[in-house]
């Protein structure tokens, strides 16, 4: 019987035998071909270029990984999705817009799409800018979808970078900026000055709209709102030419010609030479600096300014230091017209010459660079019996309405066109 049972354990060794040989085999291949998934997981890509993918609402996981196999983003659907499983991240796959980079590898390619970080895009409201402009730029988005079926009003919007992903709604980004610039004149208005010659946070934003407007060198910004609350302290009209032009305009294009003395004299709501204190609405959408300006203005006793001849302005306190800076003006303007006169009678090539060397020049005047009349003499409109009166029996308003902010400019054929003299001034952002 002994004789019987050794065959017995022979044949129970060779299986066991067997049996460790087969699981080393599978072992083996089981470690290679996850050597092999691992490393062809963290390989390059077979993406040859940038590539911008979209991974629609709803889609699965196996039909995303077979849509990037199909694109050419990833080599191999069935690593990306066995990867998916072994990582804990086959129900993390978010929808969106994804940009892939040259050659990514399916390790970042999920990583990107796990970590849901889409495709974003920008849009950039300067500050200045009329509502009218705005609803351009956000209806001409080719990212944005739908209409716009509210018109947000003017100075309700906070001129900004920003950012959304595609689909977004050209309401709900217009919304988005109407609630920033809500938060931001909160923030302020609860903190603006105990003093201040307006009431509501609207006139707040219509005054500063207007100093918006009449600089564009950010510094200089306290400077102007400073002038225009003593203004309308001392019961003196704004005499801003921004707001004529809005009058005529309402921002909805720009005004291809000099402010003449009939605009000035023309009373419209808006025409801040003939009314008292400010216009019924904001002309443009101001910026947090032009706001903060006029809730917490600078001690100052300057009620006028005029253009230096540099691309900004120099101010004065009283009627006759204002005019001995209109005087310098006026020098620098004679000075500018006989080189602007003597660009224009040189030939051709010297105009071509300038748009190289000056590509503003040959740029159509801005709504905030265009002067006040055209006759070269002009300061200012003449006061009404009553008003002289008015301003004879106040010591702050000086007899005789003051000169307009701005001083004329005068417009020159530059290679055909009529532009206005280069003053180098600084351009808004």
């Amino acid at each position: 019987m002994a004789a019987k049972k050794r065959p017995k354990r022979k044949s129970m060794v060779g299986v066991l035998v067997s049996l460790a040989t087969f699981l080393l085999i599978v072992l083996a291949l089981a470690g290679g071909a996850a050597l092999y998934g691992r490393t062809s997981f963290e390989a390059p890509g077979p993406l040859q270029e940038t590539r911008i993918f979209t991974i629609e609402r709803g889609m699965r996981t196996p039909e995303i990984a077979r849509a990037l196999k199909h694109a050419g983003i990833i080599s191999d659907d069935r690593i990306f999705l066995a990867a998916a499983y072994l990582t804990g991240k086959y129900r993390q796959m978010r929808a969106g817009e994804y940009q892939f980079e040259k050659n990514a590898s399916m390790a970042s390619v999920m990583g990107l799409i796990v970590a849901g970080r889409e495709l974003i895009y920008k849009l950039t409201v300067p500050e200045g800018w009329t509502t009218a402009q705005v609803i351009e730029r956000v209806a001409a988005h080719e990212n944005l979808t739908g209409d716009i079926t509210q018109t947000p009003p003017e100075g309700s919007i906070l001129p900004e970078t920003y950012i959304f992903r595609r689909g977004m709604t050209r309401d709900a980004l217009l919304q988005e900026m109407r609630t920033a610039q809500e938060k931001l004149l909160d923030d302020l208005w609860a903190k603006r000055a105990s003093d201040l010659p307006f009431t509501t946070k609207q006139e707040a934003l219509t005054l500063a709209s207007i100093v918006e407007k009449e600089t564009a060198i950010r510094a200089e910004r306290p400077q102007v709102a400073a002038v225009f609350i003593n203004r309308l302290r001392a019961g003196m009209r704004l005499q801003s030419d921004p707001t004529i032009i809005y009058g005529i305009t309402r921002g909805k294009s720009k005004l291809e010609r000099p402010i003449l003395k009939s605009d000035i004299e023309e009373t419209t709501p808006y025409n801040t030479y003939r009314i008292a204190g400010l216009p019924p609405t904001p002309i443009d959408n101001p910026g947090k600096e032009s706001i903060a300006a006029v809730l917490n203005p600078i001690a100052s006793k300057d009620l006028y300014f005029v253009a230096d001849g540099s691309g900004g302005h120099v101010f004065a306190a009283t009627l006759d230091e204002h005019h001995r800076n209109v005087r310098k003006w006026r020098v620098v303007e004679r000075s500018l017209a006989e080189e602007s006169e003597a660009q224009s009678a040189a030939p051709a090539t010297n105009a071509a010459s300038l748009a190289v060397e000056n590509p503003e020049a040959l740029e159509p005047p801005s709504m905030d660079e265009i002067a006040p009349a055209e006759s070269s003499d002009f300061d200012a409109p003449q006061p009404s019996e009553p008003e002289k009166q008015k301003s004879s029996a106040d010591s702050s308003a000086p007899a005789g309405e003051a000169p307009p902010p701005y001083v004329p400019r005068h417009l020159v054929e530059v290679a055909g066109r009529r532009v206005p003299l280069p003053l180098k001034r600084p351009r808004k952002d």
